[in-house]
C-alpha cells in the first residue's frame, strides 16, 4: 500500500475516533468534575506526543512557545464548552450540532478579515441554522443549555482552526503541538482547582477509561496523522473523510449509550451534514464539480 493509502486508511479510522469520543466522554464524565476529566485527558496528551515529536524539540523557539499558547486557548475552551454540553445533551445529537464549525469557518474569516463570502457559503450557513432548529427546538422557541454550550463550543473551535489556519501559512506547526496541550492542561487543572466537586483520583473505572481513549485516540493520534497525511492526500479528500465524524458519532451513541435516533435529530442532522457538503462544493464549468475546502476547515471538537 501507498503512503498515500495508509494515511487514507488512518484518517478514516482516526475520523471514527473522534466520533465514537463523543459517547466515551459523556460515558466518563458521569458523576465526575469536566475540568479534571480535561486535565488528564490533556496530560495524557501532551506526555504522549512529547515523546512522538521529541525530534521537533530542537525546532521549539520562543515563537513556537508563544504560538503553542496562543492556539491552546480558543481549543481548551472550544473542548471545555463542548465537554459541558455532551453532560447536558445527548452524545448524537452533540456530534451533529458541532459539524457547523465547518459552515461558521467561512462566515468568522469574512467577518474578521473581509474575505469574500460566495453564494453558497451563505445558502450553507443559512440551511445549517435550519437544521440546528429542527434538532434543538422542541415545542418552546428556546435552545437547551447543553445545545448553547455545544453551539459556543464549535464557536470557539471554528476561531481556532482558523488561527491554525494562518499560523500553519508563515511556519512549521508540529513544534507548537506539544505547547498548545500543556497549555491546555495547565488551563484545565487551574479550573480543577476552583471546582469545588473535584476528584483529582476518583476510584471510576469509565473515567480513566475515557481519559485514555480521549488522550490516545482522539487527540494524540488524530493530530499526528492529520497533520502528517497533508503531505500526501489533497485538503479536497481530508475534508470529505471529516464529514463522516457526525455519522460515525450518531451510531456510536446509538450502539454504545442506547440513544433514540429521532427524525428531528436524523432531518435536522442531515440538513446541517448537506449545509457542509455544499459549503465545500465549488462548481468548474457545466457539469463540473470539484471539492474546494478550506485546508483546515475539517472540524472536530472532541
Amino acid at each position: 500500500m501507498s503512503r498515500k493509502g495508509l494515511f487514507l486508511v488512518l484518517l478514516i479510522i482516526g475520523t471514527a475516533f473522534w466520533g465514537i469520543s463523543y459517547s466515551v466522554t459523556k460515558w466518563a464524565i458521569h458523576g465526575q468534575s469536566t475540568a479534571t476529566f480535561l486535565f488528564w485527558r490533556f496530560i495524557g496528551a501532551t506526555l504522549v506526543l512529547a515523546l512522538l515529536f521529541r525530534r521537533y524539540f530542537k525546532k521549539m523557539d520562543r515563537a513556537a512557545l508563544a504560538t503553542g499558547v496562543f492556539l491552546g486557548v480558543p481549543l481548551v475552551m472550544g473542548t471545555l464548552l463542548l465537554t459541558q454540553g455532551i453532560r447536558q445533551t445527548s452524545a448524537s445529537q452533540a456530534a451533529f450540532i458541532s459539524g457547523i464549525c465547518v459552515v461558521l469557518v467561512p462566515l468568522f474569516k469574512m467577518l474578521l478579515y473581509r474575505s469574500a463570502m460566495p453564494f453558497k457559503a451563505w445558502f450553507s450557513a443559512l440551511l445549517a441554522l435550519a437544521g440546528l432548529f429542527v434538532i434543538c427546538i422542541k415545542g418552546e422557541l428556546k435552545f437547551s443549555a447543553g445545545d448553547l454550550y455545544t453551539i459556543a463550543g464549535a464557536v470557539s473551535f471554528s476561531l481556532y482552526l482558523i488561527a491554525v489556519e494562518r499560523k500553519s501559512a508563515v511556519g512549521e506547526i508540529i513544534p507548537t503541538i506539544v505547547p498548545m496541550f500543556a497549555t491546555c492542561a495547565v488551563i484545565t487543572g487551574g479550573l480543577a482547582l476552583f471546582d469545588t466537586s473535584a476528584n483529582w483520583l476518583p476510584v471510576s473505572t469509565g473515567f480513566w477509561t475515557g481519559v485514555g481513549y480521549c488522550a490516545l485516540f482522539s487527540t494524540a493520534y488524530m493530530y499526528t496523522v492529520s497533520n502528517i497525511a497533508q503531505k500526501y492526500i489533497s485538503a479536497e479528500k481530508v475534508a470529505i473523510i471529516y464529514l463522516l465524524e457526525p455519522v460515525f458519532g450518531a451510531l456510536a451513541a446509538y450502539y454504545m449509550l442506547q440513544e433514540e435516533l429521532s427524525w428531528r435529530l436524523l432531518a435536522g442532522g442531515g440538513m446541517i451534514f448537506v449545509a457542509t457538503v455544499i459549503s465545500e462544493v465549488e462548481l468548474k464549468g457545466k457539469g463540473k464539480e470539484t471539492i474546494q475546502p478550506d485546508a483546515k476547515s475539517g472540524c472536530h471538537l472532541t
